[in-house]
């Protein structure tokens, strides 16, 4: 990797300065669009003690499920846990912390870390546990809970096609969280199915520009379905 190029040659390097203890936050929705090769990485590189955003934690045996075998995720924030019975049992146990987010709220405290905005009030949550022990106000007669952005050490995210400046487009619903993961983390790695020339891009097709991102790789995905229902 050098200068504007972001390309780098093996998981090893995408990864490289991924230590115990730092906060991931990994884009996708379900199993679609995860970067399923960088978690990968992550459980082979052992680090422990995580703190991992994102929307769920992957399944059983796949995505950021694996992290939760070898009990790497210290804490999760996340809007959604119902697809992952290994995730329940390490809840109920005490074992994982959890933080769990509304959905749209959790998409705002990424945005809003990307944004280097540090807090921002919305009426999601108050009155139930979500609100307790935060801030509080009155705007224009409703109340609203004052939430923290999130940012991350790391960023991990799954495109479709990049060029070698990291400018990145995602396809169809594989969207999903990826765009603001990538601009609230220190470090943003980005997998993608095809890296073309500088210029190959359409300028307009863009979602995610090379500004925000540290990283390319170019890598083969498994693609799995979470639910196939047949008749």
């Amino acid at each position: 990797m050098a200068g504007l190029d972001k390309r780098v040659g093996s998981y090893e390097e995408a990864l490289a300065g991924l230590t115990d203890d730092m906060t991931v936050l990994a884009g996708g929705f379900g199993i679609c669009g995860i970067p399923e090769n960088l978690i990968a990485q992550i459980r082979k590189l052992g680090v422990k003690g995580l703190t991992v955003v994102s929307n769920n934690c992957g399944i059983d045996g796949f995505g950021l499920g694996v992290l939760l075998e070898d009990r790497q995720i210290r804490k999760m924030i996340a809007s959604y846990v119902g697809e992952n019975a290994l995730f329940e049992q390490q809840l109920l146990s005490g074992e994982l912390e959890v933080e769990l987010t509304p959905q749209g709220t959790l998409a705002e405290k990424l945005r809003a870390g990307g944004a280097g905005i540090p807090a921002f009030f919305t009426a999601t949550g108050y009155g139930t546990p979500v609100a307790d022990g935060k801030e509080v106000r009155e705007f224009d007669g409703r109340h609203y809970v004052m939430e923290r952005a999130i940012t991350g050490d790391f960023a991990i995210v799954k495109g479709w096609k990049a060029d070698h400046y990291g400018n990145v487009i995602y396809r169809h619903t594989a969207q999903n969280f990826n765009p603001i993961v990538a601009t609230a983390g220190r470090i943003t790695v980005v997998e993608v199915e095809e890296i073309v020339e500088p210029g190959e891009l359409d300028p307009t097709q863009i979602h995610t520009p090379g500004i925000y991102v540290d990283r390319i790789i170019q890598g083969s995905f498994e693609k799995r379905i979470e639910k196939r229902t047949t008749r």
